[in-house]
């Protein structure tokens, strides 16, 4: 691994090249924030999949692509004299020294849990009007749904174990059987929010568990469309019974 001279020596060139590019090439000259957030977006969505995948190689390489974008709005910000890098990362820090006072201060935390409990009131005394407020507008329903449980959890308002959890998720299902026309999407939306909850008991990232479940069935049914084409077949070739017995076969394969 390198030292800390060689990895600022390595920021530093990025902050050089940003700068260069900026004045010299028409297409990063073009870019503004606007534009370049979709890309941030996409960039992001990158970098989830190579670390689900465990690929560490292209996790590196994904890492360096959000960074020229955090580099490249913090140079525009810079343009515009709003904000520099330099105040990006002094901010962060300054933030990250207040929100941890068991390490940079007198407070003493017990576990995990109490440091999130602590967490969210610190963020109250910044100004917050809500616990909420700190969540997304335009973050994805699973992952905006997870977010509002963690801010909950952290002032207390939880299950109190993963039994009442996973109860719940009953109560919904039976609530779901029981609902009219009108009220059916209210009532999966529940279902979805209170699986979620309970994936926080296990331990588990539900946008993570999910992803790999829509992988496992696109390898799964890609095998099985392979099969059917080695076989001379299609689809409309087959009843259901006989795709499920493809099925039955994808599903003894190792992806």
């Amino acid at each position: 691994m390198h030292s800390r001279e060689e990895q600022t020596q390595a920021f530093h060139r990025l902050l050089d090249i940003m700068d260069e590019l900026r004045e010299k090439c028409p297409w990063d000259r073009k870019q503004t924030m606007e534009s370049l957030y979709h890309l941030t977006i996409e960039e992001t969505y990158e970098l989830g999949d190579a670390i689900l995948n465990n690929d560490l190689t292209e996790v590196k390489k994904e890492l360096g692509d959000l960074f020229l974008h955090l580099v490249f709005y913090s140079k525009i910000g810079e343009e515009k004299n709003a904000f520099d890098v330099a105040d990006v990362l002094n901010t962060i820090a300054e933030k990250l020294i207040f929100r941890h006072p068991h390490i940079y201060g007198d407070v003493e935390v017990k576990n995990e849990e109490e440091v999130k409990r602590n967490w969210e009131q610190l963020k109250m005394k910044e100004g917050r009007k809500s616990v909420l407020s700190g969540v997304p507008k335009g973050l994805p329903a699973m992952v905006k749904a997870m977010r509002i449980q963690e801010k909950v959890k952290g002032v207390g308002f939880d299950f109190p174990n993963g039994d009442e959890s996973f109860a719940k998720i009953q109560e919904e299902i039976h609530e779901l059987q029981e609902a009219d026309e009108e009220n059916l999407e209210n009532e999966f939306g529940d279902i979805l929010f209170s699986l979620i909850n309970y994936a926080r008991f296990l331990q588990l990232n539900p946008e993570s568990a999910l992803e790999k479940t829509n992988q496992k069935f696109k390898n799964r049914f890609e095998w099985m469309e392979a099969e059917i084409q080695k076989n001379g077949l299609s689809f409309s070739d087959l009843s259901l019974e006989e795709m499920d017995a493809y099925w039955e076969k994808s599903k003894q394969k190792k992806f």
